[in-house]
């Protein structure tokens, strides 16, 4: 059985309320389309219509039956197009945003490798730390990390980053580690506002320890600079520091406290019908960022 042909006569045959209109509609003869429609009847075993000798309608099955029809001719359709449009060399501008050490980090190297292997593409790549609105801002690729609100929006995962307290060897060395969250009391601390807005800092179970930082700055990049020279202990994302943790430049503590983690997507709103430019970037991405040590420990 053609199965695909077959669903494909159903169709027809709901969308135009008859065999004869069916028939017409794909160019085939009315018999074969009677016996289209018997043989799929015949497979499930259940009528799909009620059939009076002026038209042909649906039953409650061949109703629910209709909508899985449609939509596995549509995956086909789709996959088909997707197929052929692979050939197709990506063309245009792509536009693409995450926040900013995660983009300058692991984003730009992949955007780089990707304009070499398709000149006919230019990259506009904004990097900040706000959650943009991709859609309204007319962005066609965004990093998120954290859990996804808009289930409208394609997506990938990646990844996973933690949240992470750090500081360096030498400081640990003079000041000793800290066992539990509430000894972060006892220690010189720096607050990133980006990340840590305000001084509450949440571990696993829900444990709250409010931190008293004595040095505050703006950007995440001076949070990691200072704990490196052994001032103090910072808190900040795993993946903000992973060729600092490998180099041994810094170490964390209090791992079994950390909270979640969080999951790292890669969204873009054009489903199926997204763009050759945006399906081959994607792949790219994809296949690189979940093959980083640093994002899937």
């Amino acid at each position: 059985m053609d199965h695909l042909k077959h669903l494909g006569v159903f169709i027809a045959i709901a969308d135009t309320g008859s065999l004869v209109g069916a028939a017409r509609a794909l160019n085939l003869s009315p018999p074969t389309v009677t016996r289209i429609l018997s043989d799929l009847e015949a497979g499930l075993g259940v009528p799909l219509f009620h059939r009076t000798t002026r038209a042909v309608v649906l039953t409650d099955t061949g109703q629910s039956f209709l909508d899985d029809a449609r939509r596995i001719v549509a995956d086909y359709d789709n996959a088909i197009d997707n197929a052929r449009g692979a050939r197709i060399a990506p063309t245009g501008t792509l536009r693409v945003t995450a926040s900013m050490l995660f983009g300058q980090h692991y984003v730009l190297p992949i955007i780089q490798k990707y304009l070499d292997l398709y000149p006919d593409v230019t990259v506009e790549a904004t990097f900040v730390d706000r959650v943009v609105n991709i859609v309204d801002e007319g962005f066609d690729i965004a990093v998120r990390i954290g859990q996804l609100n808009d289930s409208s929006l394609l997506a990938s995962r990646v990844g996973s980053v933690r949240h992470v307290v750090c500081g360096c060897p030498e400081y640990f060395a003079w000041n000793g580690l800290p066992s539990k969250p509430e000894d972060l009391k006892k220690h010189d601390i720096i607050s990133a506002g980006v990340l840590s807005p305000t001084n509450d800092w949440m571990f696993a179970g829900g444990e709250v320890v409010r931190v008293t930082p004595r040095l505050r700055v703006n950007s995440i990049a001076s949070a990691i600079a200072a704990a490196r020279t052994s001032w103090g202990i910072t808190r900040v994302l795993s993946y903000q520091i992973g060729e600092e943790l490998d180099g041994g430049g810094l170490k964390t503590v209090l791992e079994e406290y950390e909270p979640e983690a969080l999951p790292i997507h890669i969204i873009h709103p054009e489903g199926r019908a997204a763009s050759a430019k945006i399906r081959t970037f994607m792949s790219m991405a994809t296949e690189i960022l979940r093959a980083n040590p640093y994002l899937n420990r």
